[in-house]
């Protein structure tokens, strides 16, 4: 049985990919402290729990890199020719269906909180002898959880285009945009404490909002790699190029008349097809032009870890561009 090629990375990005590593195990380990510390300033206030839960979520991508990370680069073997490429996607998707779920308790919970017309209160607390409203903790709590996030999303985000990387990029759009979240819930907690009980629900609301955004637009796309649609770029907005520079390459060849290509995404690799209908008078050397191609399109990019050529003698008139 024939077996995909069982690398993962070129060595050009193996510095890329521990970097990526490190930077999860930062974040897991200063998410923990957030949520430390959020947990023991949350007081009464809906807009800090959602916040909290929105921290507690954020583990999820890290996590499910690094574990994924470990499985993905097992070499193929005969139960699994094409490898454990795919174990990305399913991370992708365990991510995306957190966020998602999440954000539906939490909007929930917040639409809740504003119907029975729930009004927290935030305290006075006492430390170190000094007593001072609550509220000024969880302000710096919340801007603890945001400032160094958006720094970590600021360094994923290059990294995750460089390796194609899905997982880790909704993790650094996540990281990058805690400020909002951070903001959502200060002008909540300040709204509490001018008496306006219903700013925190509204802020609250606010952020899960965000949440299920994120969430939906991540699941959605999870669910279609698992379906095999056409390879789309990192952020998820179009159609990967690689493909037509793939098409463009055999179109140029002299020995093909017709070219069309259809690839898959297998995690951060691809997998492809070329039909081919090659110029007349080929017959002789058409394995070997066949195979010397098929190493060329491999050498494109290092995201095509395997192509096929299929000679056909037409190419379907009723085809979709």
């Amino acid at each position: 049985m024939k077996l995909i090629r069982d690398f993962e990375y070129p060595p050009e990005l193996e510095a890329d990919f521990t970097k990526a590593k490190r930077l999860e195990w930062i974040t897991i380990f200063y998410l923990l402290s957030t949520i430390v510390v959020m947990y023991l300033t949350m007081g009464n206030s809906q807009a800090m729990k959602t916040a909290w839960f929105e921290d507690l979520l954020s583990l999820t991508p890290s996590v499910s890199f690094l574990i994924a990370s470990r499985i993905f680069l097992k070499k193929p073997n005969k139960e699994f020719p094409y490898g454990y490429h795919r174990v990305v996607s399913i991370a992708y998707l365990c991510s995306s269906l957190a966020l998602f779920a999440v954000g539906g308790f939490l909007i929930i919970d917040s639409a809740i909180t504003l119907i029975e017309q729930d009004r927290p209160t935030i305290g006075m607390v006492t430390l170190f002898g000094k007593s001072f409203w609550l509220g000024y903790l969880m302000i710096a709590a919340l801007l603890y959880s945001a400032l160094p996030s958006v720094i970590l999303g600021r360094l994923k985000l290059p990294l995750a285009e460089k390796l194609h990387e899905k997982n880790l990029y909704t993790d650094a759009e996540m990281n990058k945009a805690d400020w909002k979240t951070a903001l959502a819930a200060i002008i909540g907690i300040l709204g509490i404490g001018l008496g306006w009980w219903w700013a925190d629900a509204v802020a609250a609301a606010l952020i899960s909002l965000d949440v299920i955004h994120d969430g939906y637009k991540n699941l959605r796309q999870a669910v279609l790699d698992l379906m095999d649609q056409i390879p789309k770029t990192v952020n998820n907005q179009e159609d990967d190029p690689l493909m037509q520079q793939v098409k463009d390459y055999l179109l140029r060849k002299k020995w093909v008349r017709e070219v069309e290509v259809r690839f898959r995404e297998e995690g951060h690799i691809y997998v492809g097809e070329g039909f081919v209908v090659p110029e007349p008078g080929q017959a002789d050397n058409l394995t070997q032009l066949i195979a010397d191609t098929t190493e060329q399109i491999t050498q494109i990019n290092w995201r095509i870890h395997e192509f096929t050529i299929m000679p056909v003698k037409e190419l379907p008139q009723n085809h979709e561009e």
